[in-house]
C-alpha cells in the first residue's frame, strides 16, 4: 500500500518575472507547478524594462515633492512623470492616498521595509544565477547617476545623505571633469555624477527565456495564451480556475498578475488599489562610444541599458490608464532627453519599441501574501517599478507563506490586508 505523501499542486496566474520566481520556488519546495499566462512567458513589463536590480532603489516614489510634480504635469503632455487628465474615481482615490504618504516619515518607512526585500532579492539572484548557471548579462558594475547641472548634483547629493544615513547605502560621489575617464562615453560639460556600486543589472529577456526553460527541464509546466475567464469558489477557498485552455485546479493559486490585477478584485473579495504606470523602452544597436556602466539621468528620468549585442533607453512614468499606444513623440523624447549627457546617445537603424504598464501602489510597496477571504489564494503584484529587482524574494516569501514557514523577512508591511 502507498502511504507517500499527496504532491500538493499550484497554479500561477501570470508568466511574468514575478510569476516565474514564484514557480521557481514553489518547485523548489516539492510542488507540481503550472504557470498560465493570457500572453507569452514574460511578454510584458518583464520583457524591455531597463534590467536595474538595485538596492540604491530604497525611497519610495512617495517623496516628498512627488504629488507637486505629478499635480505639474496634468498641464503638460510631455512631462516624463505624468497623469493624463481623466475621469476615473480609482485613479483620484489612488493620487489621494498616494498624496498623503508623500511625507519624510513615511518616505523612511517604506524605505526601511523596501530596503529588506531588495537586499534579499540580491542575494537570491546571486545564488540563482550561479546556482542555474543562467547566461543573461548578469554583471555588477553599479548604477551611475549622472546630473547635468550643479543645481541637479545639489539636489541629488540630499537623497544620496539620506541613503547613506538612514540606509547605509554608499555612493561615490565624481566630479564632472572626471566623469570621461569613468566612462568615456559622457560628455565633458557635466556637473557629476554618484557611483553606487552595489547595483547589479542583466538582461531581462535572456533572464526570463533562461530561466522559464529551466524550470520547464524540472518539470514546470507552463501554458501560454490561455486568458482566465472564471474563479469557482466555494467555502472560502478556490476550487478551479476557467480559463480558455480548459477547467484547472489546484491546492494553491497565486496571482502574479501585475497592473492587470485591479480586474480580479471582485473575484478575489480585496481591494488592490493598483494603477497602471505606463513606461516606454527604445532597444537599438550599440552606440560608439557605448557606455559602460548602467545609468540613469534623474534630471530627465531616463534609464540607460548598455547590453553585450544591443542598447536601450527607457523611462516615462504616465498614469494614463490601459492606454496601449506607443506615441512617436515619446520615443522622440527618450532619444533626445539622453543627448546632454553621451556623445553619442542613439544609433539609427533598426529600433525596437515597447510600452508596459508598471503595478503602482499607492503607498510604493508590492502586496505580498494569501488574500484575505480565500484561503488558499495568493497575490504576488503591485510591485511598482520594481518588479525585475523584487522578483526572487517575492517568490521566496510566496513559497514561504504558502508553507506556513517562518518568513525569511517580515511580510507584514505587504500584505493585502493592509488596504
Amino acid at each position: 500500500m502507498n502511504t507517500s505523501p499527496k504532491t500538493e499542486t499550484a497554479i500561477v496566474v501570470g508568466a511574468g518575472v514575478i510569476g516565474i520566481a514564484c514557480a521557481h520556488y514553489l518547485s523548489k519546495s516539492g510542488m507540481q507547478v503550472t504557470v498560465i499566462d493570457r500572453n507569452t512567458i514574460a511578454g510584458a513589463c518583464s520583457h524591455g524594462n531597463c534590467g536595474y536590480i538595485c538596492p540604491s532603489h530604497v525611497l519610495p516614489l512617495t517623496e516628498p515633492g512627488a504629488i507637486r510634480v505629478a499635480l505639474k504635469s496634468l498641464f503638460n503632455p510631455n512631462a516624463p512623470f505624468r497623469i493624463k487628465p481623466r475621469l476615473s474615481p480609482a485613479l483620484w482615490n489612488w493620487i489621494w492616498q498616494f498624496a498623503k504618504r508623500c511625507t519624510h516619515r513615511q518616505m523612511l518607512e517604506a524605505g526601511k521595509h523596501l530596503q529588506s526585500i531588495l537586499d534579499s532579492s540580491m542575494a537570491e539572484y546571486r545564488s540563482l544565477i550561479s546556482e542555474e548557471q543562467l547566461d543573461c548579462e548578469w554583471t555588477e558594475k553599479g548604477l551611475l547617476y549622472v546630473l547635468q547641472s550643479e543645481k541637479g548634483m545639489h539636489e541629488f547629493s540630499q537623497t544620496d545623505q539620506i541613503l547613506s544615513d538612514h540606509f547605509g547605502v554608499k555612493a561615490h560621489c565624481i566630479k564632472g571633469t572626471d566623469l570621461p575617464a569613468f566612462d568615456p562615453a559622457l560628455k565633458h560639460n557635466l556637473a557629476g555624477a554618484y557611483y553606487y556600486p552595489g547595483d547589479a543589472s542583466v538582461r531581462p529577456d535572456l533572464l526570463n527565456s533562461q530561466w522559464a526553460e529551466r524550470l520547464k527541464q524540472s518539470g514546470v509546466k507552463f501554458v501560454e495564451n490561455c486568458e482566465l475567464q472564471n474563479i469557482g469558489k466555494s467555502e472560502g477557498q478556490i476550487t478551479h480556475l476557467k480559463t480558455s485552455c480548459g477547467t484547472m485546479e489546484a491546492d494553491h493559486t497565486i496571482f502574479a498578475t501585475g497592473a492587470w490585477s485591479p480586474q480580479l478584485s471582485a473575484e478575489l473579495e480585496c481591494h488592490l488599489p493598483i494603477q497602471p504606470g505606463k513606461g516606454y523602452s527604445v532597444t537599438m544597436q550599440r552606440p560608439d562610444p557605448c557606455p559602460l556602466y548602467p545609468m540613469l539621468f534623474p534630471e530627465h528620468k531616463v534609464g540607460v541599458s548598455p547590453f553585450h549585442n544591443g542598447y536601450r533607453l527607457g523611462s516615462m512614468m504616465e498614469f494614463a490608464g490601459y492606454d496601449t499606444t506607443i506615441p512617436k513623440r515619446r520615443i522622440h523624447q527618450l532619444r533626445t532627453s539622453a543627448k546632454p549627457y553621451l556623445i553619442t546617445p542613439y544609433t539609427e537603424g533598426d529600433q525596437q519599441t515597447w510600452f508596459g504598464w508598471r503595478p503602482m501602489t499607492w503607498d510604493s510597496l508590492p502586496i505580498i501574501g494569501q488574500v484575505p477571504n480565500l484561503t488558499n489564494a495568493y497575490l504576488a503584484t503591485g510591485h511598482n517599478m520594481l518588479g525585475m529587482s523584487l522578483a526572487t524574494a517575492t517568490g521566496k516569501l510566496i513559497a514561504e507563506i504558502i508553507q506556513q514557514l517562518p518568513t525569511h523577512i517580515d511580510a507584514s508591511p505587504f500584505s493585502p490586508t493592509r488596504f
